[in-house]
């Protein structure tokens, strides 16, 4: 199978995605202060969820400008992929009924812990199809960024139970690492 197509569908899903987030934003109740604090949360879950749907697809464009063909482990961890980023509008939603708590946060941690294991298996599965001498084997032999980030999502799931806010500043400090696309898979 071509790249083409599997891109087609993770731009499919991505939008689907997109669109139900944004489904599940609320209006304050009322045109008072106290009314928009209430959405805060809900609305800062939203940005938060929207940058690292964003981020996923901005990479994944990159690294698929790489490759040549597309596998069945390809297919499969592309799948889990997405799975895992059409269970962001479930847990905005979660975050927006019960603020920045435990459960809403730690789980949230889980769902981006599962979704960059994804994407690692995803760079694996690629770099396997590819074969020896490409360019994305060359890129991920180097998953500095990723384990990084799976470090930082563990972290912040544990301490979801204990500092719900700090959690929620490393999912951004993680967000800010990949804000640039991956420039590995740029051009030399």
């Amino acid at each position: 199978m071509k790249p083409e197509r599997l891109n087609a569908l993770t731009d499919g899903v991505v939008a689907i995605v997109l669109t139900i987030m944004v489904l599940e934003l609320k209006f304050p109740e009322e045109p008072r202060l106290e009314a928009v604090l209430a959405v805060l949360p809900l609305l800062a879950a939203y940005a938060l969820a929207f940058i690292y749907v964003a981020l996923y697809w901005n990479n994944h464009h990159h690294m698929m400008q790489s490759v040549s063909k597309v596998t069945g482990g390809v297919l499969w961890a592309n799948h889990s992929l997405l799975f895992c980023l059409t269970l962001f509008p479930l847990m905005i939603r979660w975050i927006g009924e019960a603020g920045v708590t435990a459960w809403p946060v730690a789980s949230f941690g889980v769902v981006l812990a599962a979704a960059a294991l994804t994407y690692r298996v995803l760079q694996y599965e690629l770099s396997q199809s590819e074969g020896e001498g490409s360019k994305i084997r060359e890129v991920v032999s180097h998953p500095m960024k990723e384990y990084s980030s799976l470090a930082c999502y563990i972290a912040a799931i544990a301490l979801a139970f204990h500092a719900p806010y700090v959690s929620v500043a490393l999912y951004v400090l993680v967000a800010l690492i990949w804000i640039v696309p991956d420039r590995r898979f740029s051009p030399a």
